[in-house]
């Protein structure tokens, strides 16, 4: 049998408004990670090390340094046809930019016109966890339907705030439900519901013709999750792809079928927290499974003064200067200077924390200056008084670029 043809499409246009300020200048996919990742590296190392090398990145938000990281970062082997585009809008349709999800993809069906694949994988930029997508993939193919939705095992009680699938035994989705009061339990785990992850697999031919159904439908919102797919269980082919059989090599017990939304501060901050653990439940160090990114040219982390970091990522070019950093990130060229302490901190690429500074719950974005003195995260009225902001988890995020100083 030949090997069939695929095509991924990474969707990467979102603005992420919950994610304010940290998108205010860039496209929520761009969004730093980890200390020296961004958030789409993920899906990215994902479909690379399934073996699915052919990506188009839509993007329109913000997407300057989206679009400079993938051509930095992500060079596929050209000779074997394999490559990681940026596809910006082009308003191929018409004089307006993408109206949904489902519109990006009908506005760039010349990708599937010129690849021609028997399968479209469709995937979010924007999520933490390791998969394997040629196991979904096949497990699509058996199933002899049109589209598969990935779903993540939630429990019943936590479920309101997710599109909640409705799936038969066996696996043909009979429909969804938006953010369910009651969710319906598994057939063989009653207190846990499956909600969608937003990744899709579809047979090429059926998507082509439901987004050109999709186009010319008046009150469509365009919508992958809430206007394709739907459609699809309509017509009764559409099935779940359960993300709990997914097995990735080098993963364990504790980080399988791990899978984070950090669409929010509090969300993105409580990962890192989970990072920098004793026992992390994401795994940045499976080797077999590596998440791949751009690795600045800087020297290794340096600690002087009795500067020291504990239960704390430190990243390449950062220098520790007599200060305490503990339970925190600091991503590549951080100088965090004597007397100073973090405590449960994100600190972005080449930010400068002065003498004397205390930072807790605090994120700080690329390029930002704490001046001497400074304490950000120990009184929310300070900090509110500074223009920053502070979400009702606590958490205090200085923007890129900023300068503070103590009050």
């Amino acid at each position: 049998m030949a090997t069939p043809r695929v095509l991924s499409i990474v969707l990467a246009g979102g603005e992420g408004k919950r994610l304010m300020p940290l998108t205010a200048d860039r496209a929520k996919p761009a969004v730093p990670f980890g200390g020296t990742y961004r958030l789409i590296d993920f899906v990215l190392s994902n479909m690379a090390n399934s073996g699915i090398r052919r990506i188009a990145v839509l993007t329109q938000y913000k997407s300057h340094s989206l679009d400079r990281h993938i051509s930095l970062t992500w060079r596929m082997n050209s000779l074997l046809g394999d490559y990681v585009t940026s596809v910006p809008a082009q308003q191929r349709r018409g004089p307006h930019w993408y109206q949904g999800s489902a519109d990006a993809i009908f506005q760039s069906l010349n990708l599937l016109t010129d690849e021609a694949p028997d399968y479209v994988v469709v995937f979010g930029a924007d999520n933490i966890y390791r998969m394997d997508v040629r196991q979904m993939l096949q497990a699509h193919i058996d199933s002899g339907r049109a589209a598969t939705v990935a779903g993540i095992r939630v429990p019943r009680a936590d479920a309101h705030p997710f599109g909640i699938i409705d799936a038969a035994p066996t696996g043909k989705i009979n429909g969804f439900l938006e953010k369910p009061t009651h969710a319906p339990g598994l057939p063989d785990s009653p207190e846990e519901a499956l909600a969608s992850m937003g990744n899709y697999i579809f047979t090429s031919s059926a998507l082509i013709e439901m987004l050109n159904s999709d186009a010319v439908l008046e009150g469509s919102a365009h919508d992958m999750g809430g206007d394709i797919v739907p459609a699809f269980v309509a017509g009764g082919d559409a099935g779940v792809y359960d993300f709990r059989d997914n097995v990735v090599p080098g993963s364990t017990e504790r980080d399988h079928d791990y899978w984070r939304d950090v669409g929010t501060i509090d969300a993105f901050h409580e990962s890192h927290m989970d990072l920098v653990s004793v026992e992390p439940q994401f795994n940045l160090y499976n080797t077999q499974w590596p998440i791949y990114t751009y690795q600045a040219q800087l020297p290794g982390a340096k600690f002087i003064l009795n500067g020291s970091a504990e239960s704390s990522i430190v990243s390449s070019g950062c220098i520790v200067s007599g200060a305490d950093v503990d339970d925190s990130v600091l991503s590549p060229g951080v100088r965090v200077d004597k007397g100073s302490t973090l405590d449960r901190c994100v600190v972005m690429d080449r930010a400068i924390i002065g003498e004397n500074c205390m930072l807790r719950n605090t994120i700080v974005d690329k390029f930002a200056v704490i001046e001497s003195g400074t304490q950000i995260g120990v009184h929310r009225e300070d900090d509110e008084a500074r223009g920053l902001s502070v979400t009702t988890g606590g958490i205090t995020v200085v923007p890129k670029g900023w300068r503070v100083r103590d009050t």
